[in-house]
């Protein structure tokens, strides 16, 4: 007799073998979560592994500046605070709600930056800080995360005029054009490239002609150029880039100091905290050149990967982007390109000059370096890709933007024609 109870079933997944699971790390879609996890965990990893490295860098300058060897280990905890605070708040606000406010943003950037000049905290010689409190705030890296906002708010809206003629491609440089003046004033070179390479990207991306992209690069190569050769200290960092040996003690100091750590850390690195560059002898260790000290202190194995997690990090913005396209997105999808284009840049400039490649720039790593601003803005930068994930996902929308509707405006035409609903 058979029995009436209704019966369990259990279902039994297959075990993905390795590089399944690899390649899953750059797969999106999946029914079984609301946002990408493993971007969420890969980002709180270098923020973890930040903040040890930070510690291990920052002891020694602390002890000798103030007195108290974990005065910068306190500070970046303060802003990893704030930084987790302001990430969950853009995980809150939908897309539709940046691109509405995205002319104000931008204006407000620039108002900071005006601001910075008159009433700007000044260090080594730059005045690029806003004094709120105990707090620092530098504006530049702000006006990164805004522009990138205003630029994928522009294209949308301006999508076939950019692809069509000069006068959009020139319109979307207007505010790129005030920023630079703006940052130059500073002065700060290094937020100008990553600002004019993220918009070359993020127009290239939506479509211009190649003309007027070749045309923007050697513009802006020759500007960098000129910008070098007119101003002594630059002039200066490229010569010591040249051959830092020339000249150890003076010009090329930093960058020696950087190529000992890493020639000390070898494959498997002298130990977490066994530094001795980080002792005085390598300068802003715990910032600009917190790469060196994870080379030695956990050498190439170390370098290696957090240069793959950033990748991955990358990779899987680019991707979000493309994903937002293919949903007729065009807002989302160009401002995940613009940060995964960001991200990438930044990061390959700061490893550029910690190894020697490319000349020093004062940039800090992505979610690693001490600094509160920038762990702040990449924090909300990477709350915003897992905002853009969640809303690709779900297929949440507040309100279709301008570009999205001109995108729809054909089909529905279409079936209108063909007497559709």
């Amino acid at each position: 007799m058979r029995s009436a109870e209704p019966q369990l079933e259990l279902e039994i997944r297959a075990q993905n073998n390795l590089w399944q699971q690899f390649t899953g790390l750059f797969q999106g879609s999946t029914t079984y979560q609301l946002y990408d996890r493993q971007l969420l965990w890969l980002a709180i990893v270098l923020i973890a592994f930040g903040l040890v490295m930070v510690a291990s860098a920052s002891l020694p300058v602390g002890e000798r500046l103030t007195g108290n060897p974990f005065h910068f280990v306190i500070r970046h905890s303060i802003y990893l605070v704030l930084g987790t605070c302001t990430a969950v708040i853009v995980t809150m606000i939908p897309v539709a709600k940046w691109q509405q406010f995205s002319g104000t943003l931008c204006l407000l950037a620039l108002l900071l930056l005006v601001v910075v000049l008159f009433a700007g905290h000044t260090v080594n010689g730059a005045t690029r800080w806003l004094k709120v409190g105990p707090l620092t705030l530098q504006v530049a890296e702000l006006a990164k995360l805004f522009f990138v906002i205003y630029l994928a708010s522009y294209l949308d809206r301006r999508y076939d005029e950019v692809r069509k003629n000069w006068r959009g491609f020139i319109k979307a440089l207007f505010v790129l054009g005030i920023l630079t003046i703006l940052l130059l004033m500073q002065p700060d070179l290094g937020s100008v490239i990553v600002l004019g390479v993220t918009a070359v990207g993020m127009l290239w991306i939506a479509g211009a002609k190649m003309i007027q992209f070749i045309s923007l690069v050697i513009t802006l190569l020759v500007a960098f150029v000129l910008l070098i050769m007119f101003e002594p200290y630059r002039m200066a960092r490229v010569a010591s880039f040249m051959d830092p040996w020339d000249d150890p003690f003076n010009s090329g100091y930093q960058l020696t100091q950087s190529l000992m750590a890493f020639g000390r850390g070898d494959w498997f690195g002298q130990g977490l905290g066994n530094s001795v560059q980080k002792l005085q002898y390598l300068p802003e260790a715990h910032t600009d050149f917190i790469l060196s000290v994870i080379g030695e202190e956990l050498g190439f194995i170390g370098v290696l990967a957090v240069i793959a997690i950033s990748f991955v990090v990358v990779i899987k913005a680019l991707l979000l982007g493309q994903r937002a396209l293919r949903q007729k997105r065009p807002f989302s999808g160009y401002m995940a390109q613009g940060i995964g284009i960001w991200f990438a840049f930044q990061v390959g400039v700061n490893v550029g000059a910690a190894s020697g490649l490319i000349p020093t720039k004062g940039l800090t790593l992505p979610l690693l370096s001490y600094g509160g601003s920038s762990l702040i803005i990449t924090m909300a930068a990477v709350a915003l890709l897992l905002r853009i994930d969640y809303e690709v996902r779900t297929g949440y929308r507040l309100a279709r933007s301008a570009g999205e509707a001109a995108q729809q405006a054909p089909q529905r035409a279409r079936r209108k024609a063909r007497g559709g609903v």
